[in-house]
C-alpha cells in the first residue's frame, strides 16, 4: 500500500514545544518532590523525542524505560485493538510511575497501559501526554498532564509519525491529504 500525497501544515512550534515542556516539567517535580526514584516509562515509538525533552527538564532521579503498544500500524485511523510489542525491563511494583503518551485520541492505548501497569502495584501511577484530542475520546481517560489540546485533526513531528515518515520534524504539523 503506498502512502497519499499530503501536505503538513505546522500546529504548534518547536519553541511553544519546549517552553510548555518546562511547565509540565515543574509540575511533576512537585507531585514527585518526595520519590526516591521515579520510573518514567516512554510509550514507544511516538513518545521518544518528548521523553527526552522531558526527563532533561526533571530536576529528580528518574529511570527510564519503554513499552511498545500499537493501535495504528500505518494508518491514520486507532484500529482500537492495543497491542503490546515491547514490555517493561524491571518491576514497578512499590515504586512511583510516569507514563508519558505522544497523543491520546481515542483513549484506548492510554486505557490499556494504565491497567496493565495499575495490576502491577505502582506506588504512584500518573501519566503525562504531549497532545490531547478529547473530541475523539471512546475511552473514558484523561491524562493527569497535558501538553496541548488539538482539535481533530491527523498530527506528526515531534517524534509522531505518518506511515514511519516525519517522526523528526521539530514541531507538530496538521497533514492534509493532497
Amino acid at each position: 500500500m503506498t502512502t497519499p500525497a499530503y501536505t503538513i501544515h505546522e500546529m504548534i512550534s518547536a519553541k511553544s514545544i519546549a517552553a510548555r515542556i518546562e511547565e509540565l516539567a515543574r509540575e511533576i517535580q512537585a507531585e514527585f518532590a518526595d520519590t526516591r526514584k521515579l520510573v518514567v516509562v516512554g510509550l514507544l515509538r511516538g513518545s521518544f523525542i518528548f521523553i527526552a525533552d522531558l526527563v532533561r527538564e526533571l530536576d529528580l532521579p528518574v529511570e527510564v524505560d519503554f513499552l511498545e503498544a500499537s493501535s495504528y500500524g500505518n494508518a491514520m485511523e486507532s484500529s482500537r485493538e492495543v497491542r503490546i510489542l515491547k514490555d517493561l525491563r524491571a518491576p514497578i511494583e512499590g515504586r512511583d510511575v510516569l507514563v508519558v503518551e505522544d497523543i491520546v485520541d481515542t483513549g484506548h492505548t492510554l486505557t490499556h497501559v494504565m491497567g496493565l501497569l495499575r495490576a502491577r502495584d505502582p506506588a504512584r501511577l500518573r501519566s503525562i501526554a504531549l497532545l490531547d484530542k478529547p473530541s475523539r475520546r471512546e475511552a473514558p481517560i484523561k491524562a493527569d498532564w497535558i501538553g496541548f489540546d488539538i482539535p481533530d485533526e491527523f498530527v506528526v513531528g515531534y517524534g509522531i509519525d505518518y506511515a514511519q515518515r516525519n517522526r523528526n520534524l521539530p514541531f507538530i504539523g496538521r497533514v492534509e491529504l493532497l
